[in-house]
Order: structure tokens, then C-alpha cells, then sequence
């Protein structure tokens, strides 16, 4: 495309892919995508075939309406910063009803709690040590 530098093309490239999948993965029409994100469907159609570019406005309502980040929108994957598994994990989280959401937590406060009874009573290796 004339006057996009690289960079910029990037975003194109990665913004249109993510737009179009997250589409697809939930069937929507273009129309029904529309109307999700409070946008026209002209506007679907051009995000969809790279010929524009969404306002941070956009981003927000499409990031909100998914479930997704608007980082997960726009840049590629470790562009911004390296991905690790338990980030990976919790946006999976995020994803799940309110219901899993409570039992994950739970699950994950009743680690924690095992986690820190161990190491305030479990001795350590140099307690063990006789003098």
C-alpha cells in the first residue's frame, strides 16, 4: 500500500487476520459483527480487507465485546512483550464464565495457601543441620 511504512503495515496485517477470525470463530454475518461492536458493516467490510484502520475507539469496543485484548488485536505475537504460559493462562481464564472463573480462583487461593503452610512449617534443609 503507498504511504504505509512497515510497521504500520504490520498492524494492517495482524489487526485484519484477528478482526476476521474472531468473526468467524463466533459466526457472525458481517452484519452481525456490526452490530456487536456498534460499528457499520461498511466499516467491517474495510477493516476485513485491510483497506482501513480502527480508531483506538474501535479497538476498545471490539476488544470488550470479545473478551480480547486490544494488545491480542494489534500487535504480533511477541511483538510487545514475550508471552509466558501462566500469562497465556489466565487470559484463558478471562475468557470463562463467571461460575469457572470462582472455581479457578478458589483452586488457586487454596494453592497459595498450601503453598505458604508448607513453607512456614515444613523445616528447611539448614534447620535440619545439627551443630
Amino acid at each position: 500500500m503507498p504511504g504505509i511504512d512497515h510497521h504500520q503495515g504490520l498492524f494492517w496485517m495482524s489487526f485484519t487476520e484477528r478482526f476476521l477470525r474472531l468473526r468467524k470463530q463466533h459466526s457472525l454475518t458481517q452484519q452481525q459483527m456490526a452490530d456487536t461492536v456498534g460499528i457499520h458493516i461498511t466499516q467491517v467490510k474495510r477493516y476485513e480487507s485491510g483497506e482501513a484502520q480502527p480508531s483506538l475507539e474501535v479497538l476498545k469496543k471490539v476488544a470488550v465485546a470479545f473478551n480480547v485484548s486490544t494488545d491480542w488485536l494489534v500487535f504480533e505475537e511477541n511483538e510487545r512483550e514475550p508471552q509466558n504460559e501462566l500469562k497465556l493462562k489466565f487470559e484463558a481464564v478471562v475468557q470463562m464464565d463467571e461460575d469457572e472463573q470462582r472455581s479457578v480462583l478458589a483452586l488457586l487461593d487454596a494453592m497459595i495457601l498450601k503453598h505458604q503452610t508448607k513453607r512456614f512449617f515444613v523445616p528447611s534443609p539448614e534447620s535440619k543441620q545439627q551443630p
